[in-house]
């Protein structure tokens, strides 16, 4: 069903992926817009180890929100910010492209937990985080992308 990379000798192994997943602080989430138009959103995510999941948070209204209830399949791309070889004058970087389906989280515990979770990606501020929780959290959607396949692959920009 998914396609087999290419050049196999770029492909990321699955634990170099889960890290890049899980240090990154954002990617693009794409899904399927108006009138079937891919529609890409820069998001910042959180990518939790124990159920493999992908988590975001948003408004409870907007595009986003109405493509990805019209229609659940959705891509996900992040990429670190590279590095040179010394000498070299080329980028190269290391990205991840996960496919999978959206599911809406109506828990609201565990809407609580997961954005407590993506907070500490910036922030260890627990009282910052609290008080965040307390006014944005009763007006926040949490969604997650669950994986069906993700592949990953260094690229030299050379």
């Amino acid at each position: 069903m998914f396609r087999e990379m290419l050049r196999k000798k770029q492909q990321l192994s699955d634990e170099e992926c889960k890290k890049i997943l899980k240090e990154q602080l954002r990617g693009v989430l794409s899904v399927l817009g108006d009138d079937d138009y891919p529609y890409g959103m820069p998001v910042n995510h959180y990518y939790c180890e124990k159920d493999g999941k992908i988590y975001f948070h948003g408004g409870k209204k907007g595009h986003k929100i109405d493509a990805m209830r019209k229609h659940d399949k959705a891509s996900f791309c992040v990429y670190d910010e590279g590095f040179r070889k010394e000498g070299e004058w080329a980028l190269n970087i290391r990205s991840v492209i996960v496919f999978g389906r959206i599911e809406f989280i109506e828990d609201r515990e565990k809407i609580y937990q997961i954005a407590r979770e993506l907070s500490y990606k910036f922030t260890s501020d627990n009282g910052y985080i609290q008080h965040e929780l307390d006014n944005a959290g009763p007006r926040t959607l949490m969604f997650a992308l669950v994986p069906e396949h993700i592949t990953g692959k260094l690229v030299n920009e050379s």
